[in-house]
């Protein structure tokens, strides 16, 4: 039988003398964002580290990739205090963070339920995570990083409120398109999908993060039109420049696809669209499943064919 090893936790301190010098700029680093964003299951792009608000600078800003809202990082490499909790709300408010995130090694419960307590009296636009950092290793192997999520938004409660909020006083095609979104997240959950699914909203489309804070991908239901679609929106300053530097690698994009796209340049709007669609009856719900796994097909490919594209490129 072969050996099994023990594992032991590692003082963080061992590792990460100064929580500014050492510890900031380790999780700044991409992959290490990325682990954390896994945690929490968002994707996370570095915007800037000790950021300038008012007379303070906090830890680490961030954009989520998903709806390039913004995102607050605050780091205590020791046991939570009241001098940070009142920092992560000051730098909150001055960035007008949207979802923020409080790192340490160790929550109190009184700091637990005061980010409980807020995510309870904001609405669903804005988010408080608690995530304990530690470190282990087995036997003489390196220190390995784990993030344990310890406060969370009750995100389920928020979204059947929220459902329940917009569906009030909704047109008929709005309770379509929002029981139409609802089901289709089910459907990636289910086929545990990599896409990541954002809370249903009785829009015509349904965003998902490509990596990027720059563009994004989108399921569509059209319903005037009856049909659906996936289109990536890029909506940068440079999108122009962007959509330019796309449409030059035109046909390799499309022979990865596998169709050909409509390339919708947009000149008079600052976003730039690529779009495939597919005729269909958004309005038989027995014809949902099929629909269902030609999104999910659709926007995989997408993701698989543009993400790289955007991480790889400076798009000028």
């Amino acid at each position: 039988m072969e050996k099994l090893g023990l594992i032991e936790q590692v003082d963080v301190r061992s590792v990460w003398e100064s929580e500014s010098s050492d510890f900031t700029p380790w999780l700044a680093e991409n992959g290490n964002l990325t682990l954390l964003g896994n945690e929490l299951g968002i994707e996370l792009e570095l915007e800037a580290q000790e950021k300038a608000v008012g007379p303070f600078r906090a830890d680490i800003l961030c954009k989520d990739t998903a709806d390039a809202s913004w995102v607050l990082i605050e780091n205590q490499i020791e046991r939570t205090d009241h001098k940070h909790l009142g920092q992560l709300l000051t730098y909150a408010s001055g960035l007008e963070a949207v979802t923020i995130i409080w790192i340490s090694t160790e929550f109190t419960e009184e700091h637990k339920s005061a980010l409980d307590w807020l995510n309870q009296i904001t609405n669903d636009s804005v988010r408080f995570f608690g995530v304990e950092i530690e470190l282990w290793r087995i036997g003489n192997s390196p220190a390995a990083p784990k993030f344990r999520v310890v406060c969370k938004p009750n995100d389920w409660g928020n979204t059947i409120r929220q459902a329940a909020d917009d569906l009030a006083e909704a047109s008929p095609a709005e309770q379509l398109r929002m029981k139409y979104w609802s089901a289709f997240r089910e459907h990636l959950q289910e086929q545990q999908s990599k896409l990541r699914p954002q809370k249903p909203a009785p829009n015509h489309w349904y965003s998902l993060s490509i990596g990027t804070s720059r563009a994004h991908s989108s399921a569509l239901l059209i319903t005037k039109e009856s049909k659906i679609g996936v289109e990536l929106c890029i909506n940068s300053d440079n999108a122009k420049a962007i959509f330019a530097e796309l449409y030059r690698k035109k046909s390799e994009i499309e022979t990865a696809i596998g169709s050909e796209l409509d390339w919708r340049e947009l000149p008079e709007k600052k976003v730039s669209r690529i779009v495939l669609f597919k005729q269909v009856d958004p309005n038989n719900e027995a014809d949902w499943p099929q629909q269902f796994a030609w999104l999910q097909t659709t926007l995989e490919k997408f993701d698989l064919v543009f993400r790289p594209l955007f991480a790889h490129r400076a798009f000028g």
